[in-house]
């Protein structure tokens, strides 16, 4: 099972050319995924992909036939002069059954002065050969480190839910809309997180819990060791990212998963948006 993620910045590439064919490309020359998660997605957004107001959503469906869209808007505003509505999130594509969608608002604490947005977190429980699996893709807050901490506290949250859920089940004889539909701890989580390897968020990322819930481990660093995280961002857009190449993009998988991991990678050599596409592959 292949899981790739991209943050593709609405389409626009680093010669400031939006173009989704470009990305779907990409996608298919580094890979051949079961699901696609993918970060700065827009709907109607004209200011973002250079002034059509596409529905990428759409397209991106369209591009990608036989994949089933899954989107969690993190910013659902009205359109312009009775235009469609505007939003701008995540989606998950996804070939393989999808069993149940959740979508996420993340929390956005009071931030005076500095320019910050509302963060999402989409989730889709994904049926493969080994049994579901959660597959939750998000993008936290670039600007500010307390809202990003407080990002990442609601993830872990979300994911201890689950877990209680799984070990105390809710009535399994219950008809719908009570109907019980798997929803395992098992999961990967993946995305632009907006930190870097090491860094307190990404601890507090990894923290053990204390109540029997899975731990979240980088797959990076499971498959590789002390290796350096290859850069996924600042390769090629040095106005953006003046730091240069770095990492803030990931896979991190409950350990059950661990023994299933074959590989992650990063695609290194395209500049079809400021952020690199990352690859996980697991054994079924």
């Amino acid at each position: 099972m292949e899981i790739l993620s991209w943050n593709i910045q609405c389409g626009r590439g680093v010669d400031g050319r939006v173009d989704l064919a470009r990305i779907a490309r990409t996608i298919r020359a580094f890979g051949d995924p079961d699901v696609i998660c993918l970060q700065e997605v827009a709907r109607g957004m004209a200011e973002l992909d250079g002034g059509s107001g596409l529905d990428q959503v759409a397209e991106l469906g369209r591009l990608f036939d036989g994949y089933e869209p899954v989107f969690g808007p993190a910013l659902d505003r009205r359109g312009k002069a009775g235009g469609p509505r505007r939003q701008y999130g995540n989606l998950i594509l996804s070939r393989r059954p999808v069993l149940q969608v959740f979508c996420h608002m993340l929390p956005q604490p009071a931030e005076p002065g500095l320019k910050h947005m509302p963060r999402q977190a989409t989730e889709a429980v994904i049926e493969t050969e080994a049994g579901p699996i959660r597959v939750v893709t998000t993008h936290l807050e670039f600007h500010s480190a307390e809202q990003r901490r407080a990002q990442i506290a609601r993830l872990r949250a979300l994911h201890q839910e689950v877990a209680a859920n799984e070990r105390a089940p809710a009535d399994p004889t219950a008809g719908e809309p009570y109907a019980t539909v798997p929803r395992p701890s098992t999961a990967v989580f993946c995305g632009d997180f907006n930190l870097e390897p090491g860094s307190p968020e990404y601890r507090m990322l990894l923290a053990p819990f204390d109540d029997g819930t899975p731990a979240l481990v980088d797959a990076w660093t499971a498959l590789y060791a002390d290796r350096p995280h290859d850069p996924t961002c600042g390769l090629f857009d040095s106005a953006q990212w003046p730091e240069g190449p770095h990492c803030r993009d990931f896979f991190f998988v409950t350990e059950d998963l661990i023994e299933r991991l074959e590989c992650a990678a990063v695609e290194l050599d395209s500049a079809a948006s400021d952020h690199q596409p990352i690859l996980l592959r697991l054994w079924p």
